[in-house]
């Protein structure tokens, strides 16, 4: 119902008229103080502004938990600032916008396990290549999540967690191929229903600066749940058996939970 073409039209509409209602208090804002033309008063710009954040949170399909935290933090930030000095509030307005756009958690349609290894992430291939770490060779693939990407990582198959690692590390461009190396990340340890391994490791990038897991050892999860949040820009490296073969490209895009990386 949520996910119907009807809703989403809706949910469109409801992001333009929000965006709108922002701009439509800044532009009224700037031609009061330009031309002395008095549209609204200052705290009616300030009200409309905040009115057209919280239309924006409506229209996305679902925020993050993680992400209401700083977006009370920034609206209410904005607001105050926006009441002594309007220009800094509509930067604050635009900021909880981007806390929201980048906490967004839309539901997404997963295929079965049968069909393959699917994406863990949104974004871009960045790399495929074979690796060979001391037991054996395995197939790599990487995604690299920019700062707009919906950054809530979901398992690439069904499993149960046989181990977490946590490695502190540097933030360097998580783009770069030392970072799988250097960075700080977060490793987990998946055995399927075939006793294989799958290995799945956040990676911190320049901006991210927290690599967030909702899962603990031994947990079972299903293909396409939920295990975890890198905040700010990062990257996933997937790790697989060499019986496995890539079905995406370098530069292809691809939708954590959907999109089929290998099989």
């Amino acid at each position: 119902m949520y996910n119907s073409s009807p809703m989403r039209i809706l949910r469109k509409l409801l992001m333009f008229f929000g965006l709108l209602f922002v701009a439509a208090g800044t532009i009224s804002s700037l031609v009061g103080e330009l031309i002395g033309f008095v549209i609204f008063s200052g705290s009616q710009n300030l009200l409309i502004s905040s009115m057209g954040v919280v239309i924006f949170w409506l229209s996305l399909e679902r925020v993050h938990p993680e992400g209401y935290k700083f977006f009370l933090i920034f609206i209410l930030l904005s607001s105050f600032l926006g009441f002594f000095f309007f220009p800094l509030g509509i930067i604050g307005f635009l900021l909880t916008i981007f806390v929201l756009w980048f906490f967004r958690d839309p539901e997404r349609e997963t295929p079965s396990s049968e069909e393959g290894i699917i994406s863990p992430a949104d974004g871009v291939i960045c790399k495929i290549e074979k690796t060979f770490p001391p037991k054996e060779e395995l197939l790599k693939i990487s995604v690299f999540m920019n700062v707009f990407n919906v950054h809530v990582n979901r398992a690439p198959v069904a499993g149960n967690i046989k181990d977490i690692i946590y490695v502190p590390g540097k933030f360097i461009n998580a783009s770069l191929d030392k970072a799988s190396e250097h960075n700080e990340r977060n490793i987990l340890v998946l055995e399927n229903n075939k006793n294989e391994e799958i290995i799945v490791v956040q990676i911190a990038g320049l901006i991210a600066r927290r690599i967030l897991s909702f899962v603990n050892l031994f947990d079972s999860l299903k293909i396409g749940e939920r295990f975890g949040l890198i905040r700010f820009g990062s990257r996933v490296d997937v790790y697989l058996p060499s019986n496995y073969a890539p079905k995406v490209e370098l530069g292809q895009k691809v939708i954590a939970g959907e999109t089929i990386i290998a099989s």
